[in-house]
């Protein structure tokens, strides 16, 4: 099973955002931004804190595949 962040790629063009943003408006670390984009699993404190940046659920962020 492998960890997709297409949802939240998804969203980032949508706002215009780059990966840096991330770290310094949602506060995450640049290891954390680089996990995501390896498609590792994060925490679920960190979805959380996506989900409310972006005011959606954090099922439209990730998805298992």
């Amino acid at each position: 099973m492998t960890v997709s962040y297409n949802g939240l790629w998804k969203k980032m063009i949508d706002k215009n955002l780059q990966k840096q943003d991330l770290v310094k408006e949602v506060g995450l670390s640049s290891a954390t931004v680089a996990k995501m984009g390896k498609g590792e699993p994060i925490s679920n404190k960190v979805l959380e804190k996506l989900a409310k940046y972006f005011d959606c659920n954090v099922s439209e962020i990730i998805s298992y595949e």
